[in-house]
């Protein structure tokens, strides 16, 4: 199970047959283990990585530290919550250190994203300050390189 987890995560556009050989399984058998993994949320969604910047496409992403007042009871989750709502947040993270939450958002601009940071996310309830970090550029994501620019740097020798 592991491993076909594993594969997934590397190339989701694997095929059920493609696995099967990779892991030495029967298909029926990788089909039905991929089924119940899709069904208890083991595995949550299917997603391309795209480089949007090669694309054209202009976006603008922050990496924002939160830190919060924890609530009794529910600690720091109704907090999270209520961020991770938003649907300019990608993601949100419960940290260790000096901020309690990182949360990663994306805008058009960077006024539209520091506009969502003071009149959303900093308003918030037990939400005590902010520190937002502008992403310049992406050179690696989830494990992938975006533009690997390494060259052959070896000396090249003549007879």
């Amino acid at each position: 199970m592991l491993e076909i987890l594993e594969l997934l995560q590397g190339n989701s556009r694997l095929t059920m047959g493609q696995i099967a050989v990779m892991t030495g399984r029967d298909e029926d058998e990788v089909r039905k283990i991929i089924a119940k993994l899709e069904a208890d949320k083991t595995i949550i969604k299917y997603f391309t990585l795209i480089n949007w910047e090669k694309a054209g496409v202009e976006k603008v992403s922050a990496l924002i530290e939160v830190k919060i007042t924890p609530q009794r009871d529910v600690g720091f989750d109704a907090v999270a919550e209520r961020i991770y709502r938003f649907p300019e947040v990608k993601s949100v993270h419960l940290m260790s250190g000096a901020y309690d939450l990182t949360v990663f958002v994306e805008g058009v601009t960077m006024k539209e994203v520091a506009l969502f940071v003071a009149t959303k996310l900093a308003t918030i309830e037990h939400v005590m300050s902010t520190a937002t970090h502008f992403v310049l550029k992406t050179y690696k994501q989830d494990g992938f390189v975006f533009e690997d620019r390494e060259k052959d740097k070896r000396l090249v020798i003549t007879p």
